[in-house]
């Protein structure tokens, strides 16, 4: 394994990190690095580029389509994910790092306790976490797919 190919592996690990620590852009990183091992290493790693592009931009897409209809069912819409996601940020310079995530629940809590009331607004909360947990998990799957199309082309290649 040559010194690009480790960096390369390092860029991919913090990408991988960057899916379910919404700080870094995760994906974006691992699409990166692996353009970056294509450009250096040329001919055949090309297509293994191509592949992994190809995933990282499903999951992208995936990862809204499939969890925004399920929020749809549970009558949750989306502006109530932005609310969440603004107080999330807020919460992320107040409390680093766990403030983002217990930002976004208190922001979705008090924009559907605002709309619903309070027998509604938990479970709609909770439905919204499982929602935003699906869709980081489809990103993660996508990304470690693309990781692995990246290694197996490095020991082809």
């Amino acid at each position: 394994m040559s010194g690009l190919e480790v960096l390369v592996a390092l860029a991919i690990a913090v990408g991988l990190a960057g899916v379910l620590v919404p700080v870094l852009p995760g994906t974006l990183l691992v699409g990166a690095a692996i353009l970056l091992w294509a450009v250096e290493r040329g001919g055949a790693a090309w297509i293994v580029l191509v592949v992994a592009l190809a995933l990282l931009a499903t999951g992208s897409v995936v990862k809204y389509l499939v969890p925004g209809r399920r929020l749809r069912r549970a009558g949750v819409p989306a502006s109530t994910l932005l609310a969440g996601a603004a107080v999330g940020v807020v919460g992320f310079f107040v409390v680093p790092v766990v403030g983002l995530v217990l930002g976004f629940v208190l922001g979705v809590y008090l924009v559907e306790l605002r709309r619903l009331g309070h027998t509604q607004a938990w479970p709609a909360t909770v439905s919204a976490l499982k929602a935003v947990g699906l869709g980081v998990a489809i990103e993660l799957t996508f990304a470690v797919l693309a990781a692995a199309t990246w290694a197996v082309g490095v020991v082809v290649t």
